[in-house]
């Protein structure tokens, strides 16, 4: 077996490719590893808070005048930008399967999505419409309008280190605003990767306002600063529910937007006219991609009684024969998780299921280069108890046995998260009742395919405890903008509305 260069070594030749200043990511007091191995390949700076402020400061300005630019023109920065991710596409995937662990295919797709985000965007420029309402006074015009928001904060968690801030920056550029980014302290090479490109873009435009793209690395407390600093009307956070618990209450008593993204504890249908091969497929991908470390993750399996045992079997051969190991090499389909704590989460999630009477296959340590990886496991539950009701960021499939779809759709709706889901059928009225108002709660409802891998194109998020932000796509743009009803008088007369009489002699 070829030996692959250490992470260290690749993420210094990468980062050097990309531009990004070695005074940037040597002798600062973050430390960043990769989860291939577990060794430093990295060590950035920290923003201080104090720095924190200063950037949404100098942000603000740059809002002020960015806001002037027309928005079509606006889209030409972003179209630049696309470009120069275009051109580094293979070297910022390859960082991002260094410092996230995925596997050089999912890396090269995180930053296909930023290249897709862009192009959307793009034409986004030229269609930020409002309405023409039509108003009960004679010889005027009621209509809205949509303005930038201001600057927005960007939050955004290690599985998708650069994709979830393109979602987010792209739309926010072209609706006029500024972006203060503050990735996870576990990812901040790619970040200083990603902000390189925007410099590049920015050099080629000519003319973009001084602190338009901010990069804040460190941890919580410069997380907080944008949380509760009133000058960031919009506030984008990515991560856990009990994160976005804090930050909604936070950000809600200064009269902020969240956008929040938060839990998945995704579940799919297998109803008796299901197509098992590709069940089997899309579940394969959809709970072990990623290493089991997306938000939309299948984490649960709702089977008929009628297929349980045959897609059952099915699934153990493709759990054991599932390769494992360094995300670099060719037919790896699993990595490392993250690190030794999301290992060691996992253990005990799997313990949990034992002690509900749940029948685990797979879950054990599985030797590799030096970081954290575990067998994807399936666990066959009696039912869907508290552990399978809790969201655990590791690859568990818990399988659960319906009767009634009826019930199936309760057992999927019966957990506290609302982002992605599924249903196999071939049944048309299955399928129309699961998307339906009386079927899928999430804000992802899908037919026939896994829940995991959704596309630019479609607004990207879900409800309850997921936290009912929306990104990407169709109009999450108004998220990024305030909106105004405005109302012209073209006559000689002053009609009130709702035929009001209020005559001053």
């Amino acid at each position: 077996m070829t030996e692959l260069p250490s992470p260290a070594a690749e993420a210094a030749a990468l980062l050097d490719r990309l531009g990004v200043p070695r005074a940037a990511w040597t002798g600062g007091d973050l430390i960043a590893t990769s989860p291939i191995t577990g060794e430093v390949i990295g060590r950035p700076f920290a923003a201080t808070p104090a720095a924190a402020a200063a950037a949404i400061a100098t942000a603000e300005a740059a809002f002020r005048a960015w806001r002037k630019v027309p928005a079509p023109r606006r889209g030409e920065f972003v179209r630049l930008l696309g470009e120069e991710l275009r051109a580094a596409k293979a070297e910022l995937g390859r960082l991002v399967t260094l410092e996230a662990g995925k596997i050089l295919s999912e890396g090269l797709g995180e930053v296909q999505e930023m290249i897709d985000i862009c192009d959307f965007a793009v034409g986004l420029s030229r269609q930020l419409y409002g309405l023409t309402i039509a108003t009960e006074r004679a010889r005027h015009r009621m209509m809205e309008s949509w303005h930038p928001a201001g600057v927005v904060g960007v939050i955004s968690a290690f599985n998708f280190p650069v994709a979830v801030w393109a979602w987010n920056a792209a739309l926010a550029f072209v609706c006029g605003d500024a972006v203060v980014w503050k990735p996870s302290e576990k990812t901040p090479l790619t970040a200083l990767a990603v902000q390189a490109l925007v410099g590049r873009a920015a050099a080629r435009f000519g003319a973009v306002p001084e602190g338009l793209s901010a990069l804040l690395l460190g941890g919580r407390e410069v997380g907080s600063v944008l949380v509760d600093s009133p000058a960031i009307p919009v506030l984008s956070a990515t991560g856990s529910t009990a994160m976005g618990r804090a930050v909604a209450s936070r950000v809600a008593a200064r009269f902020g937007r969240a956008i929040l993204e938060l839990g998945g504890n995704n579940g799919a249908i297998v109803a008796p006219s299901a197509d098992l091969d590709l069940v089997v497929r899309a579940t394969a991908f959809a709970a072990m991609g990623t290493a089991g470390q997306r938000c939309t993750t299948l984490r649960r399996l709702i089977v008929h009684e009628a297929v349980a045992d045959a897609l059952l079997d099915r699934l153990r051969h493709a759990y054991r024969s599932v390769a494992i190991g360094d995300p670099r090499r060719p037919g790896t389909l699993v990595g490392p998780l993250i690190d030794a704590a999301a290992g060691a989460a996992m253990t005990a999630a799997l313990a949990a299921a034992r002690a509900d009477g749940g029948v685990v296959t797979g879950g054990e340590a599985v030797a590799g280069p030096g970081g954290t990886y575990r067998r994807p496991a399936l666990a066959e539950m009696p039912a869907q108890t508290a552990i399978v009701r809790q969201e655990t960021f590791a690859p568990i499939l818990h399988v659960m046995r319906y009767r009634a779809f009826e019930d199936a759709i309760a057992i999927h709706n019966g957990v506290p998260q609302g982002l992605s889901s599924s249903i196999f059928t071939n049944d048309l009225r299955e399928a129309e009742l699961f998307l339906s108002a009386q079927g899928s709660d999430c804000g992802i409802a899908n037919v026939n395919i896994g829940p995991s891998g959704a596309e630019i194109g479609g607004a990207f998020g879900g409800e309850k405890e997921t936290g009912g932000g929306r990104e990407s796509g169709s109009d999450a743009w108004k998220a990024y903008m305030r909106r105004a009803t405005n109302t012209v008088n073209y006559g000689r007369d002053l009609p009130l509305a709702q035929g009001v009489s209020f005559d001053v002699a």
